[in-house]
């Protein structure tokens, strides 16, 4: 071979030798990541994958999907990550139940607000037994404790309205929760509905017009979606209320209990990571929430005239000034 061909050739094998490393170089894993509600827990998610060794666009992708409250969306976009194909999909109850419906070989990561064996998604809680695990924080389980809180609160209230969305699974196990202890403790539960914010409004007047002592406010992400307008309600019409996340005292509203969902995301992010490593979602118990929060809005409590017990406020894990 003439030296000029061989030089020549042996540009062409160096050239070609960047291309075939990266060839050989295994894809970078995407994460789908699919919910009801706008961001909010992103960081918490984020910091559980860290922690498991993965960084968003450094040796992970992250894809992310919102429905806005809008259920009858996790169908299609649970189907457009199986499409792409995503390497595990991370969600809530209702997406989780939808990309079960559309694929039994994707991990899935939730982060439950009820219980997951109950809504089937998995065979049991030590032993999941298919594509999904994660964190059940308990939501809806919790009315009957925030019941407790609230007449702590409001010792002299005899009528309490308690409003829900209609259309969530959440409501009917919480509705239950709560009406059993308020029979037990002689509270009237007025229960108000309401799927659009039109509807919320109306179910602001209504109470109103019964003349609530107080009010819960149900488990469910359109509510919490729609958390300002329900807090600018509530202390327009100086009614006490109680909420279940803390995005509501955040938000201007007077008290939450319940699990903290951001530690709950945090839980998440660790177990994508796991699974991103090679665990199987079957091996992988389901964890329940062991970190609870009662956080209070001073500010608001005086807006509408109203004195926290000192008892309650000893309490608190966190108190808005």
């Amino acid at each position: 071979m003439r030296r000029r061909e061989f030089i020549t050739l042996l540009g062409g094998a160096a050239a070609a030798w960047p291309l075939a490393a990266r060839a050989q170089q295994p894809a970078m894993p995407v994460i789908g990541f699919l919910s009801s509600a706008a961001p909010g827990r992103i960081s918490a998610f984020s910091k559980g994958l860290r922690e498991a060794g993965y960084f968003e666009g450094q040796n992970v992708t992250v894809e992310y999907r919102w429905t806005e409250g809008q259920e009858d969306r996790m169908q299609a976009l649970a189907a457009d990550f199986v499409r792409r194909p995503v390497t595990v999909i991370v969600t809530n109850t209702f997406g989780a139940l939808a990309a079960k419906a559309v694929t039994a070989t994707i991990p899935i990561v939730f982060a439950s607000a009820t219980d997951p064996v109950k809504v089937g998604l998995v065979d049991s809680l030590a032993r999941p037994g298919g594509n999904a695990t994660g964190v059940n924080f308990f939501v809806a389980d919790m009315g009957s404790k925030q019941l407790g809180l609230l007449h702590e609160l409001v010792p002299t209230a005899a009528r309490v309205g308690l409003l829900v969305n209609p259309n969530s699974p959440l409501t009917e196990p919480a509705t239950k929760d709560v009406t059993a202890v308020a029979a037990a403790i002689g509270i009237k539960i007025d229960l108000v509905a309401a799927r659009d914010s039109r509807e919320i409004e109306a179910a602001f007047a209504t109470l109103v017009r019964d003349r609530a002592d107080a009010l819960l406010v149900g488990p469910d992400l359109f509510l919490v979606g729609r958390r300002l307008q329900i807090a600018t309600l509530a202390a327009r019409h100086a009614l006490p209320t109680v909420y279940n996340v803390r995005e509501y005292p955040e938000a201007g509203g007077l008290m939450s209990y319940g699990a903290s969902v951001t530690e709950a995301y945090h839980q998440v992010g660790i177990y994508t990571g796991k699974i991103l490593k090679g665990a199987k979602p079957a091996d992988l118990p389901v964890m329940q929430s062991t970190k609870f929060e009662l956080v209070i809005n001073l500010p608001t409590a005086r807006a509408i005239g109203f004195e926290i017990p000192p008892t309650l406020l000893a309490r608190a894990d966190e108190v808005i000034e």
